[in-house]
This record gives structure tokens, sequence and C-alpha cells, in this order.
């Protein structure tokens, strides 16, 4: 099969289409013929030598495709049927992909809409499980208006929560439309929180990494209530809890987020698609930042 590769740490330029061999689902894993693959800030770090350390590597932790192949002990799903998922693996950008997480493909959606989802519902989730967020909370989510921070800011809406995002005045009207009530980033960022919720919030979620955390502490009356997802650093430094798939995935999120969408109270939307080919060029795309929505690869 073909999958994305590559053999040392650099630019876009290192990225490879290469020939691998078929992978094969173990106990509780399916194996699915891939249509669409997401692309995550996460991939442009490790292609940096980030985050590991390891060469040759693949790439891609969520797509969505038709089942092919099952492994022992699997009932829920049958050869044939849509699925979306993560792949455990790191390897789901490829003709062909083993998840280990996955859930049938909302009937509304096609299969880029469905590949952007799995990693920023799973991530969102997993923050908003930890912050207790639910019914009466006041939620300040910093970043809201990418593919993780905007899956928060509705999944927070839909738990019966208030929530303020930060975002650039461009996304203002996208994060009211979402249902949340936007605020600028930048200096001045507590002044205008307290404009709106002149006791602070409950609890805060990092999702830009922007340096913002002690006005987030001080915001949510204690590091204890911040949560990020971006600024590995500074929660060191302030006491702030780094979430990672480290210490357990919400990966329940895949199969409740169907109802969700298909009732209109979620969707998260597909920037732009690129042929598996031209996976140098999402990179390229992604890193500029400029984005809202998901990038996601076409394997066929």
């Amino acid at each position: 099969m073909k999958a994305v590769r590559f053999s040392q740490f650099g630019g876009p330029e290192v990225l490879e289409i290469v020939d691998l061999p078929d992978p094969h689902p173990g106990p509780g894993q399916i194996r699915i013929a891939v249509r669409a693959a997401g692309v995550n800030p996460s991939d442009w770090k490790k292609r940096e030598g980030l985050m590991d350390q390891e060469l040759p590597q693949t790439l891609g932790y969520e797509a969505a495709g038709v089942v092919d192949e099952l492994g022992e002990g699997v009932a829920d799903v049958a050869v044939g049927d849509r699925v979306f998922g993560l792949s455990a693996g790191g390897a789901a950008q490829a003709e062909l992909a083993v998840l280990s997480y996955y859930a049938p493909i909302p009937p509304s959606l096609d299969f880029p809409a469905a590949a952007a989802l799995p990693a920023a519902i799973e991530t969102a989730t997993r923050a908003l499980d930890q912050l207790g967020v639910g019914i009466g909370s006041t939620l300040l989510v910093n970043g809201a208006s990418g593919s993780v921070g905007s899956a928060a800011v509705q999944l927070a809406v839909a738990r019966g929560a208030r929530v303020i995002g930060t975002a650039s005045p461009a996304n203002h009207d996208y994060l009211r439309s979402l249902g949340a009530e936007p605020v600028a980033y930048g200096e001045g960022l507590i002044q205008r929180v307290r404009a709106l919720a002149p006791d602070g919030v409950d609890v805060a979620l990092d999702v830009a990494g922007s340096g913002v955390l002690p006005e987030l502490i001080e915001l949510a009356g204690g590091a204890g209530h911040v949560v990020t997802l971006a600024d590995f650093g500074g929660a060191r430094e302030h006491g702030v809890r780094f979430s990672s798939g480290d210490a357990g995935r919400a990966v329940h999120a895949l199969g409740e987020i169907g109802e969700l969408i298909e009732s209109g109270r979620l969707s998260l939307p597909v920037a732009q698609t690129f042929p598996l080919a031209q996976v140098a060029q999402a990179h390229r795309v992604g890193e500029q930042g400029h984005v809202r929505g998901k990038l996601v690869l076409l394997a066929s």
C-alpha cells in the first residue's frame, strides 16, 4: 500500500509517498480502505523532530473509510461498513489503515467530513471531561476558532455550559454561530473577559498555547481550574494540567457524536482537501496557521 512517511527531519519536502506492507488488524481492531485522513499540527511537529526521534516515521492518527478486514472478536461492524476512527499506530495517511477506536460514520457526512472529526472530538471531549464541564459551567476557551477549539465550544454548549471564546475579530461571527461569546485575544484579555463575566469563569481551556496561562489562572480562580492542550512548558511552570492521550483517551466521544451531528448541533468544517500525493502542500498550508476548519488528505 502507499503511505506517507519521512526518513529525515525537516520541512515539508522530506515527506514521501512510499510502498509499505499491508497492515492487518489485531484483536478488537479493524482495517479500513482509507478514503480520507485528517491532517493535524502534530504531523509537522513530528516531521520537524519535536515529538520523538524515531526514524523513519509514518503519519496519521485519524481516518474514514470502508471496513475491509476484521480483527479477532470484532462483532460491532461488518466488512463494507462506513466508519471513522483513530489509528493507535499513527499510520492512517495511507491506502489502508488499522483503527483501534472507531464508530459508524453519521449518515449525513461524506468521508472527508468524517475524517475531520476523530482527533478534534476526542481531544476536546477529554479536556472537557477533565475540567468537569457541565450544565451551568462558564468555560473560557483560548483559541476557540480552530478545529479543536470549535469542537470544544460546541460540545460544551451541548452540555449546557456558557462559553466565552478567544479568537481574532475576523472569527467572532463564526464563534457566535457556534454558541460562544467571542473576545479578542492579546493584551487586555482579563478586562475583556471580566466585562462579560465580572466574577471570572469556572474553568478555562487553552487550545492555542499562546502564553496566556497566567491570565487564564487568574480568570478561573486557580491553576487547578485550567487545562492546556498546547503549552507543555507553561503547564509545568504554572502547575496547570497538560492534557494528553497518555492518561487515557476519551474514545467514548466517537460513538456519541453522531446524534449531535445529525441534529445540527455540531459541525467541523473541512477547509481544504488534498490528494495523498500532495501531503507536503497540506503541511505548508497548515503551518501558515490561517485555516478555519480541517485539512484532509484523500486516499482514493
